[in-house]
C-alpha cells in the first residue's frame, strides 16, 4: 500500500467483518518522540489465541474468496520498516486493537494519505457503525464522533452526498487545525 491511510482503511474493513458496532481509529504525531502512532480499535467478535498467533502470516485469512490475507502484515511490515513497531491484541468476544508506530522522519515512512476520504468511505460502507476518529499533533487533538454529526442531524442519513461532502471537509480542516495549518505529514 502507497498510503498509512489505507492500511487504516483494510483494517477497519476487517472489524466492520468482525460486526463491530464500534471503530475508533487513533492517529497521534509525537514530533519530540519522533512518532507516529496509528490504532483502529474495534468492539467486534475478535480473535481466538490460535488465529491471532497467526495472523501476521499472509497466508492466514478468514476470507473464503482467496488464500491469502495481507493487509495485517502489509501494515506490520510499513512501520516496522521504519524501525517502528507492530502489534495486535484481540479477544474472542470483546474485539480487536491493532496499533503501528512509525518512526517519523523514516525515509521508509509512507504518508499519511488522505485520512478524510479514507472515514468517509467508512461511513459510507456501514453509517451503522459508530465511528470515533481522533488525529493529534504534539497534544493538539482533533476528535470525530459520527454519534455527535448523528444527533445533530436527526434523520438525515451520514452517507447522503451533501453530509459526506461536507464531513470530508469538516475532518480536513480539523486535521489541518491539529497540523498548525499545514497539510497532513
Amino acid at each position: 500500500m502507497r498510503e498509512i491511510s489505507l492500511n487504516i482503511l483494510d483494517i477497519a474493513q476487517n472489524s466492520i467483518t468482525a460486526n463491530a458496532t464500534e471503530i475508533r481509529i487513533d492517529v497521534r504525531v509525537d514530533t519530540k518522540s519522533n512518532r507516529l502512532k496509528v490504532s483502529v480499535a474495534d468492539n467486534g467478535c475478535g480473535m481466538s489465541e490460535e488465529f491471532l498467533r497467526r495472523v501476521t502470516d499472509p497466508f492466514t485469512t478468514t476470507r473464503t474468496t482467496r488464500k491469502v490475507g495481507l493487509g495485517i502484515p502489509l501494515f506490520k511490515d510499513s512501520a516496522e520498516s521504519t524501525g517502528g513497531s507492530f502489534e495486535i491484541k484481540s479477544k474472542q468476544g470483546e474485539g480487536t486493537t491493532t496499533t503501528a508506530v512509525y518512526v517519523l522522519d523514516s525515509i521508509d515512512r509512507m504518508p499519511l494519505g488522505n485520512l478524510q476520504d479514507t472515514i468517509a468511505l467508512l461511513i459510507m460502507a456501514k453509517e451503522s457503525i459508530r465511528y470515533i476518529f481522533t488525529y493529534s499533533v504534539d497534544g493538539d487533538e482533533f476528535v470525530f464522533d459520527t454519534d455527535e454529526v448523528k444527533n445533530i442531524l436527526g434523520d438525515v442519513p451520514l452517507s447522503s452526498t451533501e453530509v459526506i461532502a461536507f464531513l470530508k471537509e469538516y475532518i480536513e480542516n480539523g486535521i489541518k487545525n491539529s497540523n498548525g495549518g499545514k497539510q497532513i505529514l
